[in-house]
């Protein structure tokens, strides 16, 4: 989303800058200063605290990772990592070439995840976690992001991302629930509205986080990032991708120097772990800035207000009441507007909400989809290690509870 796109970039000016910083301090005292001494001969005067304050920040700009995250998350909890199964690569509609993973028993309802911008499948780490042992999980990498191919022309686009879901859903066995977060969510309005058809093969849809309209319009502060769009926010998209190569070079020096976890913090609530927001911030650093910036203005010029009053298909819609990025009040319009949807919103958790609060999340959409899908079978394939759920636990974390115990409820 934009606005953590904006977060990160200033972010990383100050990563620079303490690169800056720490160069030029070592460079001062390597040259130090020529002073006479008593015999009136120069000596070189070099002054320690040059050294060691450069050195000091030099460490943290290669080192600052390791630390950061320990300071603005919680330590423990569950692992979140960017793992990877076994991927399909498939021709995508629009001239794409798609990464598709599939995992989970292969008569199971079957859930088909879109993940947000910037992130990657692997963002669904708890979800293959948690619902694998009962559902077939689909999860694909949009175009230009994880290993997916944009079109052969370089566009990017929600409508090209909605083509390519369409024809991702011609190649299943029967009707999905469609989940998707934050751009996904976008992805799935996009789709009811250009492609009523392909509703047959919809069973229902789940919207995590995310917002009806252009993102600026619904994030805080959004007059004065609605006033910044032509004259600063779009001309940075467009320098963004002139210079790609320099500013992958700055993701990474950030992302080294903890920078873009800092700025990653801002998407989550009070929940946070520090692997969550490493996870976070590894997928944020992996995206393409060219590919990142031209998604950002495709944002810019998106709408599907309406499109799901349309929609007779049925629909969980999730919030966070902490989200910065897509707020409470955005997610409860696109409940209104659809008439009979279902509206769940999490305390307090911001907008990477199906990371920090997965186990709600997770039950939240396995039931929705368990009642929109009773028909379906449970025949099982033969396992795979990616298949197994974890019966890991966290009781450390608010709302966590034994295996045995219910679970607590949404709000």
């Amino acid at each position: 989303m934009p606005l953590l796109s904006l977060t990160r970039f200033l972010a990383a000016i100050v990563s620079a800058a303490l690169l800056a910083a720490a160069g030029y301090l070592l460079w001062t005292w390597y040259q130090g200063e020529w002073t006479p001494n008593a015999q009136g001969l120069l000596v070189q005067v070099r002054e320690p605290w040059r050294l060691w304050t450069g050195a000091g920040l030099l460490a943290w700009s290669f080192l600052g990772r390791l630390i950061l995250p320990l300071v603005l998350a919680k330590s423990g909890g569950r692992p979140s990592r960017a793992r990877r199964g076994q991927g399909q690569q498939l021709g995508g509609a629009s001239g794409s070439l798609l990464n598709v993973e599939r995992h989970g028993p292969a008569g199971a309802p079957i859930l088909l995840f879109t993940h947000g911008w910037g992130m990657d499948l692997t963002f669904w780490d708890y979800a293959k976690q948690d619902l694998g042992n009962r559902f077939q999980l689909v999860l694909w990498d949009l175009p230009g992001l994880g290993r997916s191919k944009p079109p052969a022309g370089g566009e990017i686009s929600v409508a090209n991302f909605a083509t390519d879901l369409r024809g991702l859903l011609e190649t299943l066995e029967r009707p999905a629930v469609l989940v998707g977060h934050s751009i996904g969510g976008m992805t799935l309005q996009t789709l009811v509205r250009d492609h009523p058809d392909a509703m047959d093969r919809v069973a229902g849809l789940v919207l995590l986080n995310t917002t009806y309209t252009n993102p600026l319009r619904t994030m805080i502060l959004s007059r004065l990032l609605l006033a910044l769009q032509k004259p600063l926010l779009e001309p940075m998209t467009h320098l963004t991708i002139w210079l790609q190569p320099l500013v992958w070079l700055s993701k990474w020096q950030s992302y080294l120097s903890g920078s873009v976890h800092a700025g990653m913090r801002l998407g989550f609530g009070k929940f946070v772990t520090a692997s969550q927001l490493e996870h976070a911030a590894l997928l944020a650093t992996r995206a393409p800035p060219a590919i990142e910036a031209k998604g950002d203005l495709a944002m810019f010029h998106w709408d599907a207000t309406g499109a799901l009053g349309r929609s007779r298909k049925p629909l969980l819609v999730i919030g966070g009441d902490r989200d910065i990025v897509t707020k409470l009040e955005a997610s409860r319009a696109i409940a209104a507007e659809a008439g009979g949807a279902e509206l769940r919103v999490v305390e307090g958790v911001n907008h990477m909400g199906p990371l920090e609060r997965a186990d709600l999340y997770n039950d939240a959409i396995a039931a929705f989809a368990l009642s929109v899908q009773p028909s379906a079978t449970r025949d099982r394939r033969p396992p795979s290690p990616l298949d197994e759920p974890s019966a890991f636990e966290e009781p450390d974390r608010p709302g966590a509870a034994d295996p045995g115990s219910p679970r607590p409820p949404l709000h």
